[in-house]
């Protein structure tokens, strides 16, 4: 499989000496789900910049689908829709003229753009809204436009840059679904997310960028599996006794129905019948940790 992407030695050096990437190398193979996680000042906002042309390197070099993006960028930009983390549209145009509009920077005709548009602002449920100024829409509607634009053009490669940031858990849902079904078609999508939820329900591979470095990259499966310790909250239709009994992992009673357990070498199934033949019986499983978010702080040295 050709590559998406592919990023080499790539540096990024600004005027104040801040060197915000340091010999990145990065491949994306075409039609992945991919994550790309960092705190704040990691290089994540700097290194899609650079990807989407909007910032130039200081050294390095960026292939889109096999374009050398130094000798082929308005071809690499037709290629890229992006999502930006901050709403940067007209708030005084209608949201089926910001479609509309933004096609036309592509080259695409006035006509082939409104179908286009029709298409989006529909799936995206924002068809009945299409003549009002984008000022009055939600927070969450003003998401779902910023996506529709980024895909206007009908880019091979979608970059988002914290998606659900200030939406709520509904819309999230939803924007969700409408992203597994553009990569299914074969879309390569790269996420930058502070929700890890999102990235861990989402994305197969992941590369964890720090301090402008790449510290890690592998695949989310493989990431996730190194995590031997979980933390859940088990909860009974009965209630429990109020002396708990001694097994071979932690547990903590939270209330009269349910208790925390810390799994450590243990799987959950050996757990379940530990407690079973204490004559507990657990009736619904569910996690107290963000496995991502733990590998995440170990990874950046934020915890032990």
């Amino acid at each position: 499989m050709s590559e998406a992407l592919l990023i080499s030695n790539l540096t990024k050096t600004y005027a104040n000496n801040l060197q915000a990437l340091s010999q990145i190398n990065l491949r994306i193979e075409q039609g992945d789900f991919f994550a790309l996680l960092g705190s704040n000042g990691a290089g994540k906002t700097t290194m899609i910049g650079i990807i989407c042309s909007l910032l130039n390197k200081s050294s390095g070099k960026v292939e889109v689908l096999g374009r050398d993006q130094s000798t082929h960028l308005n071809e690499v930009k037709r290629l890229i829709g992006l999502m930006p983390q901050e709403f940067n549209f007209n708030p005084f145009e209608p949201i089926e003229e910001i479609l509309i509009n933004q096609a036309g920077y592509y080259g695409i005709k006035r006509s082939q753009a409104k179908v286009q548009a029709e298409a989006l602002l529909k799936r995206m449920e924002l068809w009945p809204k299409r003549l009002e100024m984008a000022k009055s829409l939600s927070g969450g509607m003003k998401r779902r436009l910023m996506l529709a634009r980024a895909l206007i053009h009908q880019p091979k490669i979608l970059i988002l840059d914290e998606p659900s940031a200030g939406v709520d858990v509904e819309i999230r849902r939803s924007m969700w679904r409408f992203l597994r079904e553009l990569n299914a078609q074969g879309m390569t999508i790269i996420l930058t997310t502070h929700y890890l939820e999102e990235a861990e329900s989402l994305c197969r591979n992941i590369a964890i960028l720090d301090k402008g470095e790449i510290i890690e990259k592998t695949s989310m499966k493989k990431l996730l599996a190194r995590v031997s310790q979980q933390v859940l909250i088990l909860e009974s239709n009965e209630q429990l006794p109020a002396q708990l009994p001694e097994l071979d992992f932690k547990i903590k009673r939270l209330d009269e129905y349910s208790v925390q357990v810390i799994l450590d070498g243990v799987t959950i199934t050996q757990a379940l019948g530990a407690l079973s033949a204490k004559g507990i019986e657990i009736e619904h499983v569910r996690s107290a940790q963000n496995r991502l978010e733990t590998l995440f702080l170990r990874l950046t040295s934020k915890v032990d």
